[in-house]
């Protein structure tokens, strides 16, 4: 799963070449280096790009190789399980796996330069401005990038996905990722920070760690809403 989603990209620009595994199960479909292209593709890039937003299990699937019309799909040869315990909004809070991801970076391609560029958890556009599972979510990626950092992996930036609702490739506008929410039937587009932009900003500005459950009273207490 790893070189269907990493190595295709990554092992060219580190190694000149396609992961041995994909060239396997691609065969003849993919093209084959030059010495010069393998030389000019090699290091070819100023950092790494990485969008994470959850982790699901695999199991071994070796018929999917023998079918007769084969896919990007078919060739990772693999089923995925998504068995995961979920929060109430269907979205897995799982952030040894954006750890995995960064130490696999550090252990087999050098440790390069990464930028995270996504990372984010998606909720109804109506639900409430108190988005606690979002909130849950961002602390949690954080300490696991901030794991990642003393553990050595040579994170550059972290970017929440995303700072206002916007429109989503595969949702459209029916779920967003928004610290603040834009009020879509509004002719002026008024936006709302929800509880996450609160906390997230909180967290920005502090040296010290932003306690959770005191930015959910501080903001009831905004709203003057029942604790």
């Amino acid at each position: 799963m790893i070189s269907a989603f990493l190595c295709r990209v990554l092992d060219p620009l580190v190694f000149g070449d396609y992961p041995k595994i994909m060239k396997e199960n691609a065969g003849s479909r993919i093209p084959t280096f030059t010495k010069l292209e393998s030389t000019m593709v090699k290091g070819a890039f100023d950092f790494i790009g990485v969008i994470h937003y959850t982790t699901c299990k695999i199991k071994d699937n070796p018929t999917s190789l023998m079918a007769e019309l084969r896919d990007f799909d078919s060739d990772k040869a693999v089923t995925i399980i998504r068995d995961y315990d979920v929060t109430d909004y269907g979205v897995p809070i799982q952030p040894w796996g954006l750890e995995g991801v960064l130490d696999y970076l550090k252990q087999v391609y050098g440790n390069p330069p990464v930028f995270i560029y996504e990372n984010g958890q998606q909720t109804l556009r109506t639900s409430s401005l108190e988005d606690t599972s979002r909130l849950e979510y961002v602390q949690a990626y954080i300490g696991g990038v901030l794991n990642a950092l003393r553990n050595g992996s040579n994170i550059r930036g972290y970017f929440v996905w995303s700072f206002l609702d916007v429109f989503e490739l595969f949702e459209g506008f029916k779920y967003t990722a928004g610290l603040v929410y834009v009020d879509m039937d509004d002719p002026e587009l008024k936006r709302y920070p929800k509880l996450s932009a609160n906390w997230f900003s909180q967290f920005l500005k502090s040296k010290t760690k932003v306690d959770r459950e005191q930015v959910i009273k501080s903001e009831e207490n905004l709203l003057n809403l029942p604790s």
